[in-house]
């Protein structure tokens, strides 16, 4: 769990230090649901624009342990916005890295790390204030292939 801690705490502060007053820049947290490993998480992330079209977005989704399982995955994407206004769309592509162990009780445990490819759609909903919900639906290309449900909300730093 300390590793855990250190790695978002990591995370956070990478975001914050890549914000750029100039740029459109977004944080947030969610909810996630990954269908391979069928569990239920929480996941923070970032959107900070390159283009009014064009974004960057890293994330950390860390899913509830089951079964003596514990998974997280961190992703690098890229955003493309189809659309903006009250439902802007947008295609992602990017990285992934996910990490499984396993606790096999008195032999010890197992663990593995997949590097993989992130395929997907989202949207933002503009409702007129500074929190922008969020949805997005990605699949991860790898050995470890999933499908990933993320809801939340967005907090505009500029």
């Amino acid at each position: 769990m300390k590793k855990l801690t250190l790695l978002l705490a990591t995370f956070v502060v990478v975001i914050l230090m890549s914000t750029s007053a100039n740029a459109q820049s977004r944080v947030g947290a969610g909810l996630a649901y990954g269908n391979e490993i069928e569990s239920a998480g929480i996941g923070v992330n970032g959107e900070f624009f390159a283009t009014d079209k064009l974004s960057i977005s890293p994330s950390f989704i860390f899913y509830f342990p089951k079964n003596d399982v514990d998974y997280w995955e961190i992703n690098g994407n890229v955003n493309y916005y189809f659309t903006d206004g009250a439902a802007a769309v947008y295609g992602l592509a990017g990285l992934n890295l996910s990490r499984i162990s396993v606790d096999l009780g008195p032999f010890g445990d197992a663990s593995d790390s997949e590097l993989g490819v992130n395929l997907g759609i989202g949207s933002n909903f503009d409702i007129g204030s500074s929190i922008l919900p969020f949805a997005e639906a990605k699949y991860v290309i790898s050995d470890a292939d999933q499908l990933s449900l993320l809801a939340g909300v967005r907090f505009s730093l500029n």
